[in-house]
């Protein structure tokens, strides 16, 4: 008869693996003794048995049985074919439907001979075993968790073998985790152009790869950097399935580790601010981050929201545009913002915006001064304040997300959908902006007076605004608006990071005529 056999070891570690290694030389004996053909050995290593999609070895045996590659498998033990009740049962009935019978030796059992309801018992205490196990990894890992695990491999750290508990840093990968928050927080780069820029420099990965987008988030995610151990944020929702499920950041076993600092908080919390806004700009407006041009990212159609992108088109002299990337790239039917948006222009209309805020800079001074006052006022008569417009933009929120998911849907049309949030779009705005001013921490009066000052140094230093550079530009405008009209409105980030809206303090906007009008 021609016989199959099947094995396997749940983890890779050398004494598993010589275990794998008996089993197979057994199965030759045994077929040695019984007169059999061993067709094949199936094993598979390190391989839990309470699934089966991830056991390769198992797949390709139950494939082969569909093309007769033998008449029988043997299984040393019941608990080697599956931990999981279920699997057993289907695998081998779907054998029995082939013709093939399973043998079990260790329990002297044959999936033709004995009855399912005997099979079913064995593979139940093999399966609670499996649960038995589980519980009691978990409660390892717990434990081990509570002392302050640390990682195996983690970048910016070397690691003792068979250390669970203690990392050194590593100087040289230090300074790179501290270049990537330099180059994120203050220099305005994107984790995609960061792996580029370490790729570029030959830098490598602590497994020796190339850098990827992934990567850099993962970095600028990990609280470890700050000195704190953190473990438990997950656990195994089901053992059979492997399924985690995320756990309450109140249950997070969390363990201070100074010695581990590599980041400051604070601009560790800064990567995760601009973490979130990044990624609700670019789930709301498709609004990618970029530093290649002087304008790049900042220039924004009031009328869909999309950033502009830049056009060089040379016909007679070369000439530099921007257009919005909603009409330009989907139609008219997306976005009827048609304008072209010559370059130098706009560049002429920013350096006249930089002078007109300079010569208002005491009107600028007692906007902010009074808009603070006016606020805090507010929350000193109204404790439940800051509750009040948290609860206010959490509805107005749930509300615009309900009609942006229709229009994901095609429920509503793209004008249905302006019609709807419209109104609510800047309501949003007003309060978000509230908010800021409500939750800015200014610890001294004298603070906010500092923040103003420096804001004005910097474009007082401006000579030139064509030698600036993307994120110098980006330091001092939050965004510029550009109407179908080819009205501009220009947003101070000063302002915007203080919760301010600082139009009020412009006497006049400009417009900037239509390039595709002139010749």
């Amino acid at each position: 008869m021609n016989i199959a056999a099947y094995c396997r070891v749940s983890t890779d570690k050398e004494d598993q693996l010589n275990s794998l290694e008996t089993q197979k030389q057994f199965f030759i004996e045994y077929a040695k003794r019984t007169g059999d053909t061993l067709v094949k050995v199936y094993a598979d290593e390190g391989i839990s048995g309470t699934k089966i999609k991830n056991r390769r070895e198992f797949l390709r045996m139950l494939t082969d049985a569909e093309h007769g590659l033998f008449d029988m498998i043997v299984v040393k033990d019941l608990s080697r074919f599956a931990r999981n009740t279920v699997d057993l049962l289907q695998s081998v009935r779907k054998l029995k439907a082939l013709g093939i019978e399973t043998q079990f030796l260790t329990a002297n059992m044959t999936s033709m001979g004995n009855s399912e309801f005997v099979m079913t018992m064995f593979a139940a205490l093999a399966q609670e075993e499996s649960a038995n196990t589980s519980k009691r990894i978990k409660f390892g890992k717990k434990v081990n968790a509570e002392k302050g695990r640390v990682p195996n491999i983690v970048y910016g750290y070397n690691k003792t073998i068979g250390d669970y508990f203690n990392l050194e840093i590593n100087k040289e990968e230090a300074n790179i985790i501290r270049q990537i928050y330099k180059w994120y927080t203050e220099e305005g780069y994107g984790a995609a152009k960061i792996s580029n820029m370490l790729n570029e420099r030959g830098i490598k990965t602590k497994r020796n790869c190339q850098w990827s987008q992934n990567a850099i988030c993962r970095i600028l995610t990990n609280e470890i950097y700050t000195g704190k151990v953190i473990n438990g944020k997950q656990e195994i929702a089901d053992f059979l399935t492997g399924q985690r499920a995320e756990r309450d950041e109140t249950e997070w076993m969390v363990v201070e580790r100074p010695d581990l600092r590599i980041i400051e908080d604070e601009i560790f919390e800064n990567a995760q601010s601009i973490l979130h806004s990044r990624y609700q700009s670019f789930r709301m407006s498709h609004e990618r981050q970029s530093n290649k041009y002087l304008l790049s990212t900042l220039i924004k159609c009031k009328d869909c929201g999309w950033s502009f992108r830049r056009m060089v088109r040379t016909y007679k002299n070369t000439y530099v545009r921007w257009v919005c990337s909603g009409h330009n790239g989907r139609g008219a039917d997306s976005c009827p913002n048609a304008v072209s948006v010559d370059e130098e222009e706009l560049l002429e209309v920013l350096q006249d915006y930089f002078s007109m805020i300079l010569k208002q800079k005491k009107k600028v001074i007692s906007y902010v001064t009074g808009e603070f006052q006016r606020v805090y006022k507010a929350k000193d008569e109204n404790l439940e304040y800051e509750k009040e417009l948290t609860s206010q933009l959490a509805k107005l929120r749930k509300s615009r997300q309900k009609y942006m998911d229709m229009y994901t849907d095609d429920l509503i049309s793209r004008e249905e959908l302006n019609e709807k949030i419209g109104d609510m779009r800047k309501e949003i705005e007003r309060l978000e902006n509230e908010l800021k001013m409500v939750s800015y921490n200014l610890t001294k009066g004298e603070q906010l007076e500092n923040i103003l000052n420096r804001t004005f140094k910097e474009i007082e230093d401006i000579t030139d605004i064509h030698d600036m550079t993307n994120e110098q530009l980006k330091r001092l405008i939050h965004r510029i608006e550009v109407d179908q009209e080819g009205h501009v409105d220009i947003f101070l980030r000063i302002m915007g990071d203080l919760g301010l809206d600082e139009k009020v303090l412009i006497d006049a906007n400009p417009t900037i005529p239509n390039s595709n009008d002139r010749t």
